[in-house]
């Protein structure tokens, strides 16, 4: 596609990116179809489809933008620090051990209760709690744009003559002052000599 070595140098050929043009420049991953679902006159919902492929059975999941994919409930790697297994909490070194089917049955006990009551405790608090959190981040959003930014563009406005000032008083009192000092010390050599 490209002729030359310098940026300036460098030639596009028109057959070149005819050619490219056949294949895709992305290609998607292998769970999402490349072709697109056709577009509809409403631009309030758009539906989503995706398959999912476990052990030769093909399901398609239709949903509309509103709702989250049910699949990707921490698309952003919000809680990495929680992917916690019970090798993380509770291993025995190789001198000390248990019976094998005591830990195969605290390994099972661990993974159940952990599952479970994460799932019960969700259950009754997941409502309330994303209430209260849906009800303080709109408070802080209220606070930051209707409060805090006014009062910053407010101080920013009236401290601009602090800002004149500032200047010309490093500009008047300090500013020469560091560039003799700056001169005096520029007239020191120092030369390193080996005995």
């Amino acid at each position: 596609m490209t002729t030359g070595g310098t940026p300036a140098q460098i030639r596009l050929s028109l057959e070149d990116i005819e050619e490219q043009e056949e294949s895709p420049l992305w290609v998607p991953p292998s769970r999402i179809p490349l072709e697109r679902p056709p577009e509809k006159a409403s631009t309030d919902q758009v539906e989503v489809e995706v398959e999912v492929e476990e052990e030769e059975e093909s399901v398609s999941i239709t949903q509309s933008d509103t709702r989250p994919l049910v699949q990707s409930r921490d698309p952003k790697g919000v809680n990495k620090c929680l992917k916690v297994r019970f090798e993380d909490v509770i291993a025995e070194p190789p001198s000390v051990r248990s019976f094998d089917k005591v830990w195969l049955g605290s390994h099972a006990l661990f993974e159940v209760s952990r599952l479970w009551f994460y799932r019960l405790i969700s259950l009754v608090l997941a409502g309330p709690v994303s209430l209260v959190a849906g009800i303080l981040f709109a408070l802080l959003s209220f606070i930051h744009i209707w409060l805090i930014l006014p009062c910053v563009q407010v101080f920013l406005i009236h401290m601009h003559w602090v800002q004149t000032v500032w200047a010309s008083l490093l500009n008047i009192a300090i500013g020469p002052l560091f560039n003799s000092m700056g001169k005096c010390c520029a007239s020191i050599n120092i030369r390193v000599a080996k005995d």
